[in-house]
């Protein structure tokens, strides 16, 4: 029975769709964009943020007013009645203690949310490049299959001929096992990258087959000294000072408690026996004769002291960071650059000779196993040496955020539309 010209459109159009989805591309821009928006992690840290807000608001509010009712004498003929409204009037500044205690948490929590975002933003990029040369690894392993294949069948020939003995055709069968043993290891650890990378961005499975880069490098490595002179800038230190400044608050608001609070009572008393009405108004203040808050002034001057050392062992945590992270990128990068320049192309040039003079009988096979060994172990570097100036980038972001301003000069410019 002929299908319907309409229904035979229609499944044409889904299974075009259906392509298009299952062919899902990823950008680094597109994986940092899903990761802010949808990583449940960072969703909870700015969740601190309004928890800071409930605090400070609360900090800011006065003690509630007190209402209290009596009675002497419980016979109704004889009894005294009175009723009392007492407000304590916080004396020393206690109010005004509390709320920058408050506001320096609100800072805290704001800081610690925009290094947990440096943070997040460095774990994608590296979970990118890391996806990036798993899927880099993958195609060069089908190369090198590629080459083994092409190897076998040039034995297969020789030895066909006469012109080389059966072991060589076994050696190319055994390369070519190796091979097709590294496509397989490379797929899966293309799926495992990938699906590592989803987890950052909010899913939970990788929804791309492809990630979409213009190249596997992460640039030339910043001078350290530049960086250095931004080191009072970045979050992890502002959120030091923030600690240090929270101590010195709570010092003070600890100080403050050593000033008793003064309690204004007033009140109506009524007696049945006399039937008279009378004003009562009192006043109350403990007497600070023997707890005068001193254990826990000097257990928050300690703790003010104890934020200074570590705001000092951070900074000398991120120049140290700063100095190894920066010297690994140079390195790693100059290895790069050797194998681009050099390394790879020469290894390549040495496996299409040894390939040629084999085809001709000037070499023999083991010349080109021995050739395409070192091109695979080259290639392998190479990708070492690229993770590894990933990893330093990775950790430098992570210190002081975003190093590309393209990327800041978009945001900002789409946040302007």
């Amino acid at each position: 029975m002929p299908i319907p010209r309409k229904i035979a459109w229609l499944c044409l159009l889904w299974a075009a769709c259906a392509s298009a989805q299952a062919s899902q591309g990823l950008s680094l821009a597109q994986a940092l964009d899903a990761a802010f928006a949808n990583n449940p992690e960072l969703a909870a840290a700015s969740r601190e943020t309004g928890i800071a807000e409930g605090e400070r608001r609360q900090a800011g509010l006065i003690p509630n007013p007190e209402l209290s009712w009596e009675v002497e004498d419980t016979r109704r003929a004889t009894s005294t009645t009175t009723v009392t409204l007492s407000q304590a009037l916080e004396l020393g500044g206690k109010r005004g203690a509390r709320i920058a205690v408050a506001g320096s948490g609100q800072a805290i929590a704001q800081l610690d949310l925009e290094r947990q975002h440096n943070g997040l933003r460095a774990d994608v990029v590296q979970a990118f490049h890391a996806a990036l040369r798993a899927q880099t690894a993958l195609e060069l392993a089908q190369q090198s299959q590629a080459l083994t294949e092409r190897g076998l069948r040039v034995v297969q020939g020789r030895v066909t001929a006469g012109q080389t003995p059966p072991v060589e055709a076994t050696r190319a069968q055994v390369q070519l096992a190796q091979a097709q043993a590294q496509v397989r290891r490379a797929n899966t650890q293309r799926s495992v990258a990938y699906q590592a990378l989803a987890r950052l961005t909010g899913s939970p499975q990788a929804s791309f087959d492809q990630l979409q880069a213009a190249s596997l490098s992460p640039g030339a490595a910043p001078s350290a000294d530049s960086l250095l002179a931004r080191v009072e800038q970045t979050a992890e230190w502002r959120l030091a000072a923030a600690q240090v400044a929270r101590g010195e608050a709570t010092l003070g608001a600890e100080k403050a408690q050593r000033v008793p609070n003064l309690t204004v009572s007033l009140g109506s008393q009524y007696s049945r026996e006399d039937r008279e009405r009378v004003n009562v108004v009192g006043l109350s203040m403990p007497l600070p004769l023997f707890d005068r808050n001193q254990g826990n002034v000097l257990a928050a001057a300690r703790r003010a002291d104890q934020a200074r050392d570590l705001r000092n062992a951070v900074e000398l945590r991120l120049r140290s960071d700063t100095h190894s992270a920066v010297s690994q990128w140079h390195t790693a990068m100059q290895e790069v650059d050797a194998y681009d320049r050099t390394i790879l192309p020469s290894a390549q040039q040495a496996v299409d000779t040894a390939t040629r003079g084999f085809e001709r009988g000037k070499f023999a096979f083991l010349d080109v196993l021995d050739a395409q060994r070192t091109l695979i172990e080259a290639r392998g570097q190479y990708l070492d040496a690229l993770a590894s100036a990933t990893d330093a980038r990775a950790q430098v972001e992570r210190i002081y955020g975003d190093l590309d301003p393209s990327r800041h000069l978009s945001i900002s410019r789409s946040s302007n539309d």
